[in-house]
């Protein structure tokens, strides 16, 4: 079974947060008959278990994971398990989107249609799952932020910035056509110089 990317790593983290005694419950529900993605993920925590405490989240991460308050939501919320991850055909705000653009290391974007107030096509990068520790958001903000005080006619403006429903921050952005600055770099033979 082909698995969105992330999924294993949704379930393994959500699974975590629950005590070691409903965790094969859990699995049950969230893999909905995925034998490959079960097996997976009980690799995973028996793994877990052995390392003990060489794991454990950082000290500054919130006790409360969102991760697992997000696959739990997914679970809950949808007929068949979905992840908290967006997926072309979501919403995210007032954006539909329409299909993934790009991935960073801590965020992905989208291309996505405005519904309202106007009609129009624009990206919307959001945070990664998994990448909410306080130090990431700070850097996503302060990205959006700079982005936003930019004003010059070759840096797509940024339009909006908000949070999706399990907490993560977004942004939107003018949506720029064109190769990928990397591509264009490496066809060019560009130098850092």
């Amino acid at each position: 079974m082909n698995n969105p990317p992330n999924r294993e790593v949704l379930v393994f983290n959500a699974a975590l947060q629950l005590p070691a005694s409903e965790r094969t419950g859990y699995l049950s529900e969230a893999c909905r008959g995925d034998i490959e993605l079960n097996n997976r993920v009980a690799a995973l925590l028996e793994a877990d278990k052995r390392a003990g405490a060489f794991l454990q989240e950082p000290a500054d991460r919130s006790p409360a994971s969102s991760i697992a308050t997000a696959v739990r939501q997914a679970i809950v919320g949808r007929d068949e398990f979905a992840l908290a991850e967006e997926i072309s055909g979501d919403h995210v705000g007032r954006y539909k989107l329409l299909q993934q653009i790009g991935e960073g290391g801590c965020g992905i974007v989208y291309m996505a249609e405005q519904e309202e107030p106007v009609r129009r096509r624009v990206a919307l990068k959001v945070i990664k799952l998994g990448m909410d520790t306080k130090q990431v958001i700070a850097r996503f903000e302060a990205e959006r932020q700079a982005l936003a005080l930019m004003d010059h006619p070759n840096i797509a403006k940024v339009l909006e910035a908000g949070a999706t429903e399990t907490g993560r921050p977004y942004f939107v952005m003018e949506l720029v056509g064109g190769i990928k600055i990397t591509d264009y770099c490496e066809q060019n033979q560009l130098t850092t110089c």
